[in-house]
């Protein structure tokens, strides 16, 4: 199901690379850029205000229900910042021992535990083409429990990314980037502590969100590419190799703006896609009142669009 491309705006930004994208209570935008800051920005005029800066790459985000916000900063952490004060706190940043330097998305349940789901054991978001390239899947979710306790549910995730909490919180969805898949994990009933794919999909997904009306929204960095799909088939030692040639020699993600939404029963409802080249390497997404936000590893911008009415 492919959608005709609706007119985007852009939301621009004093700094580049607005990962994720996520709505608090006031109806501001929150985004974290790659100097390591920490913004709010006004949806309507643009306007910008500073909250923090993490010292790191913040990347996947969650407004907590008191107005706290779950940074998930590579190579720091999970963290917590307050907004009111600026006050950042380290939640989490090693599991038994070893650290976790590509934390990357990080999703809220009402009894105040936190999933958060690590790319790779190997490297930080700076070396994220290594991770790719080489496709030794090392990503994990990982639960942090309201008395503080860490524990692993599920490792060895092709470059674990975006997670999406069910409304009913019986479980959870994990972008699988390298995989091209969606993974789903149940956390209640019958099926807990297992997990199947969930959707396979066309290109390389980053960041999920859960709309209020229980949609899994798929911000879609790129197509598929048949280049890395061969160089995966290659030994290891080469495809190490590969990883460290300069980037112009490697497998280069597709100039694609790409979005995609699900319902709970894995059924496609939204593919919107603009090949115009003018926005690319989408990472962010959240909906709100029908209003579609986008962020990216690359841009200087936020983008927007409204959803197309649908017709009786």
């Amino acid at each position: 199901m492919n959608v005709a491309a609706t007119a985007t705006r852009r939301i621009p930004l004093p700094g580049t690379g607005p990962e994720d994208v996520v709505m608090d209570q006031e109806g501001y935008l929150i985004t974290g850029v790659d100097d390591g800051r920490i913004l709010r920005v006004d949806p309507h005029s643009g306007e910008v205000h500073e909250l923090a800066n993490t010292g790191g790459r913040p990347l996947g985000l969650e407004v907590l229900p008191g107005g706290n916000i779950l940074i998930c900063d590579s190579p720091r952490g999970l963290l917590q910042l307050d907004p009111r004060t600026g006050e950042l706190r380290v939640l989490v940043n090693s599991h038994d021992g070893h650290a976790l330097p590509f934390c990357s998305n990080a999703v809220a349940a009402s009894d105040g535990s936190i999933y958060f789901s690590t790319s790779s054991a190997r490297y930080t978001i700076h070396e994220w083409r290594y991770d790719i390239v080489e496709n030794i899947p090392s990503g994990a979710l990982f639960r942090r429990n309201p008395d503080g306790r860490v524990e692993c549910l599920l490792d060895g995730l092709q470059f674990a990314n975006g997670l999406a909490l069910a409304t009913d919180e019986s479980f959870i969805i994990i972008a699988e980037t390298a995989g091209r898949q969606l993974r789903r994990y149940w956390l209640k009933g019958s099926k807990a502590g297992q997990s199947q794919v969930f959707a396979e999909l066309p290109g390389f997904p980053d960041n999920l969100s859960m709309s209020a009306d229980g949609l899994i929204w798929v911000a879609m960095a790129s197509s598929s590419n048949p280049m890395l799909a061969k160089v995966h088939k290659l030994p290891l030692p080469l495809r190490r190799l590969v990883a460290r040639l300069p980037e112009s020699l490697q497998p280069a993600p597709e100039r694609v703006t790409w979005v995609m939404a699900f319902d709970g029963q894995g059924n496609l409802k939204h593919n919107h896609r603009w090949d115009d080249g003018a926005y690319a390497m989408v990472t962010g997404v959240c909906e709100h009142g029908g209003e579609v936000y986008l962020g990216s590893m690359i841009e200087p911008a936020l983008m927007a669009f409204t959803l197309p009415v649908k017709s009786c």
